[in-house]
């Protein structure tokens, strides 16, 4: 599927960014011009199932493919949140890019309770379709208005089917076992997705890995400054 894109800048050296699961290409509103500003061209996608692209089927495999159907191959650097972080590892050998940073990738989902249904956690995420405002504000108050009011826009337009698509990922592991090209890994204080024994492992496989001090999941909207200054050397 070719993806909907938003671009910033016009330079010679690309940059491309991946959004999480829920959101699209405007979660990146201040990462995308800062990068541009540093003489880069930046593309943004909108997954398949959000923002203004096509929808289903899903699962990690489609993510990927179209992340290579749609965006340059040898990139200056691809960054890749959460879900984005899940299809750019599976994607980024066909990619090329000289340099990838995965932000607080979606690499191990917890699986199910015991006892639980299968679907536990795609349904858990699949509510956060029906997150009001406030809701969003309360979960997030490092946020920034604007950022509340781009969440509630993203999620009107989001197809939670989504969710239930990357099922098969709760529960696996799915942490590359070595980078393909010079990787970053930044990590939310704590991260929901990457514990302590991760960052042990990653490290061994040959990752850096870079934390977010106090900042949440998405850090970049949390503590734009702290996740800009994560990146130095990288971007």
């Amino acid at each position: 599927m070719r993806l909907h894109t938003h671009t910033w800048g016009d330079g010679d050296r690309v940059a491309l960014l991946v959004h999480g699961i829920m959101a699209d290409h405007r979660t990146w509103r201040r990462v995308g011009p800062e990068l541009a500003a540093r003489g880069l061209r930046v593309i943004a996608v909108d997954l398949r199932g959000h923002g203004a692209s096509g929808r289903g089927p899903y699962g990690p495999g489609d993510f990927a493919d179209d992340l290579v159907e749609t965006l340059p191959t040898g990139a200056e650097v691809a960054i890749g949140h959460s879900l984005g972080g899940m299809a750019l590892a599976l994607a980024v050998e066909r990619l090329a890019p000289r340099r990838a940073v995965y932000c607080d990738p979606a690499w191990h989902l917890p699986g199910p309770a015991a006892g639980a249904a299968g679907s536990e956690g795609p349904a858990r995420l699949a509510a956060g379709k029906t997150l009001s405002r406030e809701e969003i504000s309360a979960l997030n108050p490092r946020w920034e208005d604007v950022d509340v009011d781009l969440e509630v826009a993203s999620l009107a337009v989001w197809d939670e089917g989504t969710a239930y698509g990357i099922a098969p990922a709760f529960g696996a592991g799915l942490r590359p076992a070595r980078p393909v090209v010079p990787s970053l890994v930044t990590t939310a204080d704590p991260s929901p997705m990457v514990s302590p024994a991760d960052v042990v492992e990653l490290r061994a496989r040959g990752f850096e890995v870079r934390t977010v001090k106090g900042a949440g999941h998405t850090a970049h909207r949390d503590d734009f400054d702290a996740f800009m200054a994560a990146l130095e050397g990288w971007v």
